[in-house]
């Protein structure tokens, strides 16, 4: 199974503010990890190291096989070269996201939004990628939406096929940053249950999410950061019943009002 994610002691500045300090985490192919913490703590940072979206300073991210960014030397392994743009591109289409914001094109349509990265990247045959396309919003829900524009869509709506387009490229690992942040209330759980369907489909897949509920029911793995550092990590069930560390107590009173 493809789609295992290796960061080895990360560590990534925004200016002298070092915001990642030595961040290493393991994710299993197959599996789902939800980071939680309070805003500021790293979390999507991290996230964005994966996809080299962020550069690091120190440390190495692995998805398989690859380094991410890099190529080791063939006659000097302790070497390390930085990839040209191209070939982070080709990693990056492996490693699907989906952002805050849905960062559809307007002026394309739900399906077209779908098969552009396919028809662009992947050189995928017009009629295949409108096939697959068709499939992946029948997904996500929104079979009936194939000829809409972003702007005759709800908020969770555009975020659902912003999910659709991330899938066309059939990625390893998929990362969600905050994908309902930007959403009303009523609109978030519709959201959160395509993701959780996801779930149960073999992808690789890595939130950060400021939903508690989502993280107790759909997570394998739970990773808690603070201050750009994993404070701990667990079940969801040793996290939110048996956390070991004040800060990571503390932190869950006040998001779910429940004392430690």
């Amino acid at each position: 199974m493809t789609g295992h994610v290796v960061l080895t002691d990360i560590r990534t500045s925004y200016g002298d503010t070092e915001v990642l300090h030595g961040v290493s985490l393991e994710v299993a192919p197959g599996t789902v990890t939800v980071i939680i913490g309070p805003s500021g703590s790293g979390k999507s940072t991290l996230l964005r190291t994966i996809n080299k979206l962020t550069d690091i300073d120190s440390g190495l991210v692995r998805v398989d096989d690859e380094i991410i960014g890099y190529r080791i030397d063939e006659t000097n392994p302790g070497v390390l070269h930085e990839l040209k743009e191209k070939d982070v591109l080709r990693q990056r289409s492996q490693i699907g996201m989906v952002f805050q914001s849905f960062n559809l094109l307007a002026h394309l349509t739900a399906l077209e939004n779908v098969i552009e990265a396919p028809l662009r990247v992947h050189n995928t045959p017009k009629e295949r990628a409108r096939a697959e396309g068709l499939e992946l919003l029948e997904r996500v829900g929104l079979k009936d939406k194939t000829d809409s524009y972003p702007a005759q869509l709800s908020g969770g709506q555009q975020q659902r096929v912003a999910i659709a387009r991330a899938l066309a490229l059939k990625p390893k690992v998929l990362l969600f940053d905050e994908p309902t942040s930007a959403l009303d209330p009523e609109l978030v759980d519709e959201v959160l249950t395509v993701i959780a369907d996801l779930a149960d489909s073999g992808t690789t897949m890595i939130v950060v999410t400021h939903e508690m509920r989502f993280a107790r029911h759909a997570a394998d793995t739970v990773v808690f950061m603070a201050d750009g550092v994993i404070v701990e990590k667990g079940s969801p069930e040793d996290i939110f019943r048996h956390p070991h560390h004040e800060r990571t107590r503390d932190f869950l009173a006040r998001v779910t009002g429940v004392g430690a």
